[in-house]
């Protein structure tokens, strides 16, 4: 085992960290990491804001649901989809590409290219003997935090990542069963096996948040599920995509 895959394999959230600021050179190594990902037909949808300004930070905790990692960490990267310099090079050569712009595929090919520039920022980081976190939260509330980073149209906050040096360390949570997530030629419905490493997960799980609260919490992973998909979340976010210019036809 090489050190990349342990670096991969060690992976956990890190929500406490020291006051130490990352470094300037620190931060452009990162971004640098982020850029070398792969990107969809070269077109590299996606813009980075790294937000220093304390009261920023603040304000964004306070919207990602008063998150205090936000605010207090080495460093906060906020991932955007970004079609926004595509715009602006059509327009130059006075051209209209509205129409390729704000179909879904234009969005997926946005935010995939996101997600695979922060995580390669990620595994950088964490190669680093940093921590990292996502901060999914940033979309409770995507108009503020929008008017606060002052992102135009075409240009749509995804989620934040703080990165900083961890003040302590966090236990690592087990992931689903291969079994369950890797399916070989046909997606794999047979519900005996699917109950089967269910049940087993569900035991592991229950035992793990059992032995971490001392007895106050054992609930699997099925029940946290059932729980968190009971209603829709952030069910504005649709008409709130298509203010932004994305997925609109």
């Amino acid at each position: 085992m090489n050190k990349t895959i342990e670096t991969l394999l060690n992976h956990r959230s890190i929500r406490s960290f020291t006051d130490e600021r990352l470094t300037e050179e620190e931060v452009r190594t990162l971004v640098k990491c982020a850029q070398a990902a792969s990107t969809s037909s070269y077109v590299q949808a996606y813009s980075i804001i790294g937000v220093t300004d304390r009261e920023k930070k603040t304000r964004l905790a306070e919207l990602a649901g008063d998150q205090s990692y936000v605010e207090k960490n080495g460093h906060l990267f906020v991932f955007c989809a970004d079609l926004k310099r595509h715009d602006y090079i059509a327009q130059k050569a006075g051209e209209n590409h509205q129409e390729a712009f704000e179909n879904t595929e234009a969005f997926l090919i946005s935010v995939i290219d996101a997600a695979l520039a922060a995580q390669n920022l990620s595994v950088a980081a964490e190669s680093m003997r940093l921590g990292i976190c996502y901060i999914g939260g940033l979309r409770n509330q995507l108009a503020e935090v929008s008017e606060l980073l002052e992102t135009p149209s075409y240009v749509l906050p995804l989620f934040g990542l703080v990165v900083g040096h961890p003040a302590n360390s966090s236990s690592q949570k087990e992931r689903l069963p291969m079994e369950l997530i890797y399916h070989e030629n046909t997606y794999q419905q047979d519900e005996t096996h699917v109950d089967r490493y269910l049940k087993e997960y569900d035991e592991h799980i229950s035992s793990y948040y059992e032995e971490r609260s001392q007895g106050e919490r054992k609930d699997t992973w099925s029940e946290q599920m059932i729980r968190g998909f009971r209603q829709p979340k952030r069910a504005y976010l649709s008409e709130f995509v298509k203010e932004k210019g994305f997925n609109r036809k």
